[in-house]
This record gives C-alpha cells, structure tokens and sequence, in this order.
C-alpha cells in the first residue's frame, strides 16, 4: 500500500526478465531504468542530462564523443568502476550468446573506448545529436560485470540486486510486486522516496478502481471509455499526453489501385481527422496529416495545402482526381480495409469507409488477429491496412526511415521515392542540428506530399496519478524516472 515513504506504480504487464541486455517489454524497462544508470540518464521532462559521465564534449564532425566521468564510482555493493567498464559493457551487448533484442538501437556505434580511467570515447557512424538520449538507455548502463563473471545469468538473482543506479531491487513476487531500496553507493543525493513498490496490472480498469481506493499511486493506463467520466469526477487525476507515435493506415503502393498517388491523395482529403481524433477515439489524440510528431523537429506538424479547405472543395478536388484515374459512377473504386482486431480499429475502418461513401468508393472491412494482420502487411498480401508506428527513441530518424525502399518488409506500404531516401540520408549524416531538423522536416513534406500512408491521428498515453504525488512533469517520451517523483508533504 502506499505510504509516507513508498510510491505504488502500476504497470501494464509482470516484469519479463531482470538483466538490462536481454529485455525490450516497455515494463522491464522501466524497472531495468530505475536501477542502472549510463554516462546519461533521463530526467522528469523526457531529457537527456549528465549521468556517471558529468560532462562531454563532441567533435566537429560529430563523430567522436568524449564522456568524462563523475569520481569515485561504485556498484551498490561497494565495488568500484572506471571508464574501462564501458568498452566491456559494449562489447557484452554486441555478444551473439548475448542476444540482446536493442542491439539494433546502436547500430551507428562503432566503437566504445577507455582513454584512462576517466574518459569514455564514443565513436560513430554518422552525426547524431541525440546519442545522450541512446545512451540513457539501460542496455548501455554500467551493469556488474564482475557479479556477472562469477555467476553467469544467476546475477540478477542477487537481493538487494547489485546495481548502479538510484534503486535495487529489494524482493520479487511473480505476479504480485517488486520493491525497489534506495541504492546507497549512488553518487547523487539519495532519491527523495526510499520504497518504489511496482505492481503488474494488466485489466487497466481494475488499475483505475485500485488508484480511486487509494490503494496505488500511479497508473501506466486507464480505459479510453472512461476518459470523460474522469476529466468530470476526478480532475487533474487523468493525463492524456502526445506520443511519440503516430495512428496510420498503409495504402500497398506495389500495386492498383494504390501505386497511382492522385488514388491515396483523394482518400486522404476526404477522411475527416479532427472528428476521427474526437469523436471516434475521444481521449484527447491530436490530428495527424504528416508522420512527424512536431516537438521532434522543433517546428509545427507538416499539413498538405487542402488541409484547411471546406469539406465540400475537398470532396471536389477527390472527386476530380479520383476521376482522372479512371474511376467514376459506371467503374466505382473498390478495396478492402483490412485491420487487426479491436474495437477501436473497427470504429475507425467504419469511420473512414463512411467518409468515402461520397465519392462512390466502395470499401468493404476485414479483420484478423495482430499475428495473423502483420504477417499481412510483411508480406504485401493486402490494399490497405491499419498501421502505425511508435518510435524507440525521441528522434525523426526512427520514423523516416521505416518508409525508406531499403527497410525492405518492414515498409509495409512498398513507398520506393529514391528522392525521399537521398533526403533521409543527408539528415542523417548532418552533425549540425538546425540544419538536420530542417531536412527531416523536409523528408517528411516529401511523404505526406507522395501520401504512401494515411495518417489520422498522434497517439497519446494514459496516465493516473495521484494528488499525492509530486515531480511528475508530463513529456512526449512518457518517461518518469521514480528517482524524479516524491510524496507531497501534508
């Protein structure tokens, strides 16, 4: 239960592995980020800032970074570490017998090197601005490589669990709870709250039912269709956020009717976002007309020129277009929506086949389990289909590059603009951040312009916290270290 000196979080799925290398589940990771830090961590806002490496600096080309580390570093059993930790940590991920499922994430890491004890030099592939939010990432923290050399994957069997970060691990009851202790070999002020109890709950009413009776602090959901209710009987308990994602269907470009772009364009002007975001979801989504969400880039989302057109000239100018195509009253365009099984992506399918009615486009709706739907979409073997895309990391790259022709089966619309890659590519390589923003902005006006997706809304995420609780600061990344959060004094 809560108290004065323990936090109850409510997590949407059981913990599914302890060692930081070996999980990706959303729930793990936010256990592993509590109790490892890196040479960065993340902080309330979502923000990369100095973590057991105090500072860094980056070299012009932006290829080579040098982190100096904070003093007197020790594991939370006493045993001390220096920069020659982080090649090891390095070289342990990259392992095959390792078989970390986020070894991907680091792909554009080449090399990971002590100079002294002081100094970890990271090198790159190519510029990227935002290698101290990767390297916050727990995959990459400092882990007890000594405990792991004596024990093998029994490390993380150790209680309290020898960490590197402001937590441990104290006890773990599968399917009940984990309590977390202050860790107290940490190099910063102990963490304001000394217990973070985590408490796996899957049923996100049951979470909502337990935070109303006091019984936990925080919720990692709540249902949709309680939004309202929530908003009208407990206000400020409720947090609706924007996401680092985005809610999209993928239109197959291989192939008729949907390899013609003025086809994907008429759709698209005819599909009503702003009412789809608040009638059809209603949980505060924001529309979507690009792929970028705008706090990526610095700048406002991309919207195409009709955006802001009446309805009425919308249906016109697809009409017109859709006839150009060569479809019309006599020869009506037909497909099928196809969409994994759930009663929001069936609202939506409803939603937009309704909107095109008025342009004679008979659209008839498919569903099939998730397994079953992606499988679909990899192999090409659909016209158009409920997608999307959550990023792993708060950067533009990680959704451009999903829709370049190398991601291969992983471009689920076939989009194939050597334009659109060569655009990408120079972001990438661009050190100078201003100037990468500005090209990735660009890349995204290219797609939506091309539209090989129809985006209709940025998804959010749903939180519960109670009055109770201070330091927690709503962010994109939804990111809430528990060493950030306190009890409000009575």
């Amino acid at each position: 239960m809560p108290g004065q000196d323990q936090i109850v979080r409510l997590s949407d799925s059981e913990i599914k592995g302890l060692d930081p290398q070996k999980i990706s589940d959303l729930s793990s990771l936010r256990v592993a980020s509590d109790q490892f830090e890196g040479l960065t961590r993340l902080n309330a806002a979502g923000d990369a800032e100095p973590g057991l490496a105090e500072s860094w600096t980056v070299s012009e080309d932006g290829l080579r970074w040098s982190f100096q580390l904070r003093g007197g570093l020790r594991f939370s059993d006493g045993t001390v570490f220096n920069a020659a930790l982080f090649p090891r940590i390095w070289g342990r991920l990259q392992a095959s017998e390792t078989a970390s499922p986020t070894k991907a994430l680091f792909e554009n890491i080449t090399a990971v090197a002590a100079d002294g004890d002081s100094t970890v030099i990271v090198t790159l592939r190519a510029p990227a601005p935002s290698l101290p939010v990767l390297l916050a990432h727990p995959a990459i923290a400092a882990l007890p490589l000594h405990l792991v050399e004596q024990k093998g994957d029994k490390w993380t069997s150790e209680r309290p669990m020898v960490t590197s970060g402001p937590y441990q691990l104290a006890t773990w009851k599968l399917n009940d709870h984990a309590r977390m202790i202050r860790n107290p070999e940490w190099h910063d002020e102990p963490a304001p709250t000394p217990s973070i109890i985590w408490k796996p709950m899957d049923d996100s009413l049951s979470a909502m039912r337990l935070i109303l009776a006091g019984g936990a602090d925080i919720a990692a959901d709540y249902p949709a269709s309680r939004h309202q209710w929530l908003n009208e009987n407990h206000p400020g308990l409720a947090r609706s956020i924007p996401y680092l994602g985005n809610y999209y269907f993928a239109f197959n470009n291989r192939k008729a009717p949907f390899n013609d772009s003025r086809v994907r364009t008429a759709l698209s002007m005819a599909v009503e976002r702003a009412w789809i975001a608040d009638k059809v979801i209603g949980i505060g989504n924001v529309p979507a007309w690009n792929l970028l969400p705008a706090d990526l880039t610095g700048s406002v989302s991309a919207k195409p020129v009709w955006a802001e057109w009446p309805r009425e000239r919308r249906l016109a100018t697809a009409r017109t277009l859709l006839e150009a195509a060569g479809y019309n009253s006599t020869n009506p365009l037909k497909f099928e929506v196809r969409f994994n099984s759930s009663a929001e992506h069936r609202r939506v399918s409803v939603a937009l086949a309704a909107m095109w009615k008025p342009l004679n486009v008979q659209a008839s709706l498919f569903n099939s389990e998730a397994a079953l739907h992606f499988a679909a979409l990899r192999s090409h073997d659909f016209t158009l289909a409920r997608s999307g895309w959550i990023a792993d990391l708060p950067i533009a790259e990680n959704f451009l590059t999903v829709h370049q022709a190398a991601n291969g089966s992983g471009n689920y619309s076939g989009y194939d603009n050597p334009a659109y890659d060569a655009i990408v590519a120079r972001a990438i390589r661009t050190a100078n951040p201003d100037e990468r923003n500005a090209l990735m902005r660009r890349a995204d006006e290219i797609l939506i312009n091309d539209m090989p997706i129809l985006p209709l809304y940025f998804y959010v995420t749903r939180s519960l916290v109670s009055e109770r609780i201070e330091g927690w600061q709503d962010n994109i990344s939804n990111v809430h270290p528990s060493r950030t959060l306190r009890i409000r004094k009575k």
